[in-house]
């Protein structure tokens, strides 16, 4: 494992950062606040191929790991325009279908993915189960040789962007116990299927959604994977998540820093830069230091991730996602701290970031479960919940 990009990696993260600061923070806010998709965007990251980096070649996919697509997701976040569905269709979606897929689920699919023509959804939480998966409740029965759905889910991102979902169920036979999830590519235009926009406080271009199936009927070829796999296959997709929500949040967190900074070297009062005070100074070294932190337990969860080491890599990536998150928002606050009265105003964009960055602490998975982890599993102490 090396600490440093290789050449390759450098390279890509000068270009994905030059391209995101085409587009930069204030489109990012234009489009939220007109409730608008980043289309635009989405387009041309995938017609220039920094979607499917982490996809097999021969689905048209850059051939690379998730150590180069969190660091796509990290330079757009740091340009001030993350994609959020970046996390979602080529991280989960993307690396479950190419590891457990039939060879005509991946045809299907990965390509559309990599070129970002096609956007996959994916629904895991449910409104009484919350942070306990194995409380799950949707499920799904047999009927001849399809598949029936019923059940709901909440907080799910981007359906109305998306052509399916992933849906994370449980069989007929499995409502109790631990979970054995079953995983199915629903279409968003399916017979049952129905969604209610949840209103949110967050200004992002990407909608949350509560779902409804209604006997949602599938084919038998909607099953991804195996029906008995058990956690394993879901974990393929838990862990890039987690490793994409560090990647954004130490993006978010490098572009508030970086407006902090810049601000305190130009802001005069009392005919010095306030950056010049350490009560400003300091704080905002702090934060860069936390920063630097986060990244590295960021790379050392995407290396191992892409080494195949999939529990090996499912500490560090919560560690890097808690590590992430907690520096994305001091230095979200910070950032409004160094620009006093201005860090409010739409001009400069800091305060709409105030409430949104929060989303690094609560998802994908909460701090608190992540500490939950961390005693159970790093320090083996007895489980609480």
């Amino acid at each position: 494992m090396s600490f440093v990009d290789t050449e390759e990696q450098a390279a890509l993260r000068k270009a994905v950062s030059e391209f995101g600061k085409k587009y930069g923070g204030e489109y990012f806010l234009k489009k939220a606040r007109a409730g608008e998709q980043l289309t635009e965007l989405w387009q041309e990251a995938g017609k220039l191929g920094y979607l499917g980096v982490n996809l097999p070649e021969e689905y048209g996919g850059g051939g690379a790991g998730m150590t180069e697509l969190a660091i796509v997701f990290e330079e757009l976040s740091a340009a001030g325009s993350a994609l959020l569905m970046m996390v979602v269709s080529p991280a989960i979606n993307g690396t479950i279908i190419s590891r457990f897929g039939t060879e005509e689920q991946k045809q299907r699919w990965l390509p559309g993915l990599a070129t970002g023509e096609k956007t996959l959804a994916f629904a895991i939480t449910e409104p009484d189960a919350g942070s306990n998966s194995h409380k799950i409740t949707t499920t799904a029965r047999k009927d001849g040789s399809d598949w029936v759905i019923s059940g709901q889910k909440v907080f799910i991102s981007g359906v109305d962007i998306a052509d399916a979902v992933l849906v994370v169920a449980r069989t007929e036979d499995a409502k109790s116990g631990n979970l054995k999830p079953v995983l199915f590519l629903m279409p968003t235009d399916s017979p049952g299927l129905s969604k209610t926009k949840i209103e949110m406080d967050l200004l992002l271009p990407e909608k949350q959604w509560q779902l409804f199936f209604d006997d949602v009927r599938l084919p038998a070829d909607a099953l991804v994977g195996e029906e008995d796999a058990a956690i394993a296959q879901l974990f393929a997709g838990l862990n890039p998540e987690r490793i994409m929500a560090a990647a954004g949040a130490v993006g978010t967190g490098r572009f508030a820093l970086n407006k902090a900074v810049e601000y305190a070297k130009t802001r005069q009062v009392f005919k010095t830069p306030i950056g010049a005070h350490q009560a400003i100074a300091h704080p905002l070294s702090e934060i860069y230091v936390e920063i630097e932190l986060a990244k590295l337990m960021l790379r050392k969860a995407a290396y191992l991730y892409d080494e195949g080491k999939d529990w090996e890599s499912a500490e560090a990536a919560n560690i890097a996602k808690y590590a992430a998150g907690e520096a994305s928002i001091k230095a979200v606050d910070q950032a409004i701290q160094t620009h006093g009265g201005n860090g409010l105003t739409a001009e400069y964009g800091l305060g709409a970031m105030a409430s949104t960055v929060r989303l690094n602490r609560i998802a994908p998975v909460s701090r608190e479960m992540i500490l939950n982890f961390v005693s159970q599993h790093s320090l083996g102490l007895p489980k609480s919940y």
